[in-house]
């Protein structure tokens, strides 16, 4: 039997923005999300901390990039998602090196892609709930950020309220 590895949600959310923003210059630049094959010409794992294309091959998750419309070519994040029938589970949420640390080319990345999860579970019907497991040292910075709540241990979750506000940001939308 296989032994399922845990992980915890260790990204951090360093501005929420309206889509993402140039580090450098403020400029937002349109977003486009869409299902993630692992067999992306511009994906080169030795670029990431986790091995999205075996992420891919877990029949119980599902996996979408992050691309700026303007560089269509790159993809500036990477999300693993699972429908757990009444919300919406978050297994993984990467940015890509180049927008991490002070020298990031982009902001916005990480809130673009959990409000993407937000999104995905209102639709499902699940009124925007999302939930995950924080490293420790982060679940702070998740409540101040996301609105999130620790529902026990290290698990938190983003409720309605929160979601529908992370929704209407990124999206402009809620239903």
């Amino acid at each position: 039997m296989k032994k399922t590895v845990r992980r915890s949600i260790a990204v951090e959310i360093d501005k929420l923005t309206n889509s993402i923003e140039d580090a450098s210059t403020g400029a937002l630049l349109q977003t486009t999300l869409s299902k993630f094959s692992g067999r992306e010409k511009n994906y080169r794992r030795r670029e990431w901390v986790f091995d999205w294309k075996k992420e891919v091959r877990h029949h119980d998750r599902e996996v979408f990039k992050l691309i700026a419309d303007q560089f269509p070519d790159v993809i500036q994040g990477l999300i693993s998602m699972s429908d757990r029938g009444d919300h919406i589970f978050l297994n993984l949420i990467e940015t890509a090196g180049f927008n991490r640390g002070k020298d990031k080319l982009f902001k916005g990345v990480a809130g673009n892609l959990v409000a993407f999860a937000c999104k995905q579970s209102l639709e499902s019907g699940y009124r925007g709930v999302v939930s995950f497991i924080s490293k420790t040292k982060l679940i702070n910075h998740y409540r101040l950020t996301l609105g999130a709540e620790v529902i026990a241990g290290q698990r938190m979750a983003i409720g309605a309220h929160s979601a529908s506000l992370l929704i209407r940001r990124y999206f402009g939308e809620t239903q």
